[in-house]
């Protein structure tokens, strides 16, 4: 049996609400549904999921919108987000993950296969390997662990929880250049499948927020953060 992580699952077609609902309720998670954005957003203020998992395309607020809204939510920066979605196309996933998704879960989608992509999405969460146990200072910014919080010069930085993830590996071997596959495994897991795309939208989202000259590309490499 899993712990017992809290999930929101959102979507406006009552047959997948249901029998999504029906195996991960039956692999133990403790879950709350909703069939459109609004009621949703209202839901997860309420319960603090551990995992959205969100339909794009729903009818008056799409995905998008309300992943938009979540990550506008405080209460609501360590819970991950992932996109359940019929569409493929490069431009949505890039807009998905740019309003700060996790993930892609693709329609028409097994049990096992839903199970095992919200297990990997999970345990990468509850495991937090890549999270010293102390704060780390880098010029004017600094990480705290334990509360998932960035300042710089003092001031609080909001972060989605990979941007926070990839922010805490970059910032603990200053001057390293993490090469593109490295930062995929480490962040998000070998279990989780999302593309390079995704490494490029989390950078430009931290230099937007922390400033562009900290993370530095190394062409045809990686990144890294300069000291």
């Amino acid at each position: 049996m899993n712990i017992k992580n809290k999930i929101l699952l959102v979507d406006d077609e009552p047959d997948i609400l249901e029998f999504l609902s029906y195996n991960l309720i039956k692999e133990g998670y403790l879950l709350e549904t909703a069939s459109n954005g609004k009621e949703a957003i209202a839901i997860a203020k309420a319960y603090i999921p551990d995992l959205v998992i969100l339909d794009i395309m729903m009818p008056e607020m799409d995905g998008i919108e309300v992943c938009r809204h979540l990550r506008a939510i405080k209460e609501l920066k360590h819970s991950l987000i992932a996109f359940l979605t019929a569409r493929g196309e490069e431009f949505t996933q890039i807009a998905a993950l740019d309003s700060g998704g996790d993930d892609f879960i693709q329609k028409p989608i097994r049990p096992s296969l839903l199970i095992s992509r919200v297990k990997a999405l999970l345990r990468r969460s509850n495991t937090n390997e890549l999270l010293p146990a102390t704060p780390i200072k880098l010029g004017d910014i600094e990480l705290d662990f334990e509360k998932f919080l960035v300042t710089k010069g003092g001031k609080t930085i909001h972060l989605a929880r990979k941007e926070f993830e990839l922010l805490a590996m970059l910032v603990g071997k200053p001057g390293k250049v993490f090469r593109r596959n490295e930062i995929l495994n480490q962040v998000w897991g070998t279990d989780v499948i999302v593309g390079t795309r995704t490494i490029d939208v989390h950078i430009r989202k931290l230099r937007e927020k922390l400033g562009d000259s900290m993370i530095k590309t190394i062409k045809g490499v990686g990144y890294k953060i300069d000291y």
